[in-house]
């Protein structure tokens, strides 16, 4: 059967059978939208991307396997012609919206987004319009406006992993940096948060959102 033009093909990716479920049962009441396939993984979602049927993939970022949501998209994203990609997630720090942002997602949404808003964003990136939930277009206005005191992306990587217990040769290996390199972004972090410890920088970063804890 061919697909009208007008039809935005969509691919649900989300490792929760429940919110597959639940986005189906709320995007299938729109008339303009086909919802081609979902897949429970990161790499299941690349490697239906790569079909060639799809407008749009609703991307969770975080994964129960190796893949995480923003590598995901990266992938997608960087293929000619490929689809366009719309986090929908539960995580509003600048380390989640960076990442994905940097990955090349045409839109930010959150879960807790009403089906109207859903909708309307998916509608807008596949027009190739960035679709951004409120709080997160806030969030980088913000970074716009102070841009002296905004971590960097690979600072936040660099506290994210701090904060998740990693010691600094341990966040050097998983980031694929030296050591010295590990000690000059945490200089960094702590002088922007006006800090002088790993444990104060943690608490600061997260108070203002910037990393998951």
């Amino acid at each position: 059967m061919t697909v009208p033009a007008t039809t935005v093909r969509l691919l649900l990716a989300d490792d929760h059978p429940v919110v597959r479920a639940g986005l189906r049962a709320v995007l299938e009441t729109e008339a303009d939208f086909e919802i081609v396939a979902d897949v429970p993984t990161a790499e299941q979602a690349v490697r239906r991307a790569a079909q060639g049927d799809v407008d749009v993939v609703l991307m969770d970022l975080q994964f129960g396997g190796r893949m995480l949501g923003s590598q995901a998209t990266a992938e997608i994203t960087a293929r000619p012609g490929g689809p366009r990609v719309l986090v929908l997630t539960t995580y509003d720090t600048d380390a989640d919206i960076l990442a994905a942002i940097e990955a090349g997602a045409t839109g930010y949404l959150l879960k807790d987004a009403p089906p109207q808003e859903l909708a309307a964003a998916v509608r807008t990136a596949a027009a190739g319009r960035s679709a951004l939930a409120p709080t997160v277009a806030l969030r980088l206005m913000d970074r716009l406006r102070t841009p002296a005191t905004a971590l960097s992306r690979r600072e936040t990587e660099v506290l994210q992993l701090v904060a998740e217990g990693h010691s600094n040769a341990a966040v050097s290996k998983l980031l694929f940096l030296s050591r010295a390199t590990v000690k000059s972004h945490l200089v960094h972090i702590y002088a922007k948060l006006g800090v002088d410890s790993r444990t104060s920088a943690v608490a600061a970063a997260t108070a203002h959102g910037l990393i998951r804890r």
